[in-house]
């Protein structure tokens, strides 16, 4: 009993009602978000519309996510996180509905591109509300139960997509909606606004002499994030990371299919790595709290490099198995330093954007792992798994080298923070 007790104080102690109730909004968000994993088959079955006109839809869809990032960032450090998090969730609800009832192709491609900019704007939103309100010390278990919840979230909205699917998609889209609206009501009943105002950010600007008509620097803003030579980094070695995650759902179904291996054992394989995270998931923080970050993402990055090349020699169901669990094992250590990293770098009046900018990995990361890995496998065949393996060997090492930079960057960052001129560093 003390054991137990332990290590849920471990994994889930000391955290504030409000990240719990952020958490309860995170969890029905993801999920009731289904209908759009279904936008394809919608399209083609219901609606009519041409393979090619359905990839472009979702596309639009997708970009539209792109936007809704930086978007959700720049009005969560201005509106205020639970303002953002409240308007995205009723337009959405709204948007979902109005996609239940529309027949027309060209008003369907419209509402979807506009559900991707509203469903992605939450994401800075809900992590920045996180940081707000976890202290520094605990934001390694919110982090991880934040990507617990996502997942569960997630396998949760795979199972309902498919029975609701099945029955019918325009109760698809409602459900969504009314899932949507449920998380709203938590927000918007339980949520406090989190944000805490400062001085404008162009006051925040350190006194400088200059000349008379000298042009006044600009204030800090996204361009702050995207000029910030330490964040970019670690939002360089985050891309790959997403990059390496993702070859499990756009270039491991084919490399499956050249060895014999169906749809079923696909399946097997991505249950596998969801298994796993929804019961290992809440043992990460007790394994990796005592150690450095970096060290943490050097290793939890070798793991996802060795599991994905050890693809070059699989052939088998059972090779395939083993591979994911080391894979999996490595992004379930990543998610909570990668998290924790995050918010450590961004300015406290600056954190939204630079959540959005390091969310901006992942569409990036969408595009560039089927369109590349594809060409790669079709021309090296299993040498591509060699070099995503030596891709990910390559980011393990720097993150062992942007470590100690990293951190002397966030000492100087909390350092400033108490000096009110100096809370937001200038671009």
């Amino acid at each position: 009993m003390h054991a137990l007790r332990r290590w849920w104080h471990d994994t889930a102690g000391g955290l504030p009602a409000s990240f719990w109730y952020l958490w309860a909004g995170l969890l029905i968000n993801r999920a009731g978000a289904f209908a759009m994993l279904f936008l394809s088959l919608y399209l083609t079955d219901a609606r009519g519309a041409s393979e090619a006109l359905a990839g472009t839809v979702v596309g639009a869809y997708g970009a539209g996510g792109a936007a809704g990032v930086l978007l959700g960032g720049v009005l969560a450090d201005r509106w205020g996180r639970r303002a953002t998090l409240l308007v995205a969730h009723l337009v959405t609800a709204g948007l979902m509905v109005a996609l239940a009832f529309s027949r027309p192709l060209l008003l369907i491609a419209a509402l979807s591109a506009l559900v991707g900019v509203v469903h992605s704007m939450p994401s800075p939103a809900f992590v920045a509300a996180i940081v707000d309100v976890v202290p520094a010390e605990r934001r390694s278990r919110a982090f991880n139960l934040q990507f617990w919840a996502f997942n569960l979230g997630m396998a949760v909205a795979s199972l309902l997509a498919g029975v609701l699917a099945e029955a019918s998609f325009t109760a698809l889209f409602l459900v969504d909606a009314g899932a949507t609206l449920a998380a709203a009501a938590v927000i918007g009943w339980k949520v406090p606004e989190t944000l805490r105002r400062a001085a404008p950010a162009a006051d925040l600007q350190p006194p400088t002499a200059s000349a008379p008509g000298a042009v006044r620097p600009r204030p800090p803003g996204l361009h702050t994030a995207l000029t910030d030579r330490t964040f970019l980094v670690f939002v360089g070695l985050t891309f790959v990371l997403a990059v390496l995650t993702l070859q499990t759902s756009t270039i491991m179904p084919l490399a499956m299919r050249a060895d014999g291996l169906g749809p079923s054992a696909y399946g097997v394989v991505v249950a596998l790595g969801g298994a796993l995270i929804v019961v290992g998931q809440l043992f990460v923080p007790r394994l990796i709290d005592r150690h450095r970050k970096d060290v943490v993402l050097a290793a939890s990055t070798g793991l996802l490099a060795l599991g994905f090349g050890v693809l070059a020699v699989a052939d088998e169901l059972a090779v395939y198995l083993g591979a994911a669990v080391v894979w999996t094992i490595g992004s379930m250590l990543a998610a909570p330093p990668n998290a924790q990293i995050n918010a450590d770098l961004a300015p406290p009046q600056l954190r939204a954007r630079y959540q959005s900018v390091f969310y901006l990995t992942f569409p990036a990361a969408s595009f560039v792992a089927p369109t590349l890995g594809g060409v790669s496998l079709q021309y090296l065949g299993d040498r591509h798994w060699l070099i995503i393996g030596g891709l990910g060997l390559l980011a393990a090492l720097g993150h062992l080298l942007a470590g100690a930079p990293r951190e002397r960057h966030v000492a100087a960052l909390r350092r400033a923070a108490t000096t009110p001129a100096d809370s937001v560093p200038a671009a």
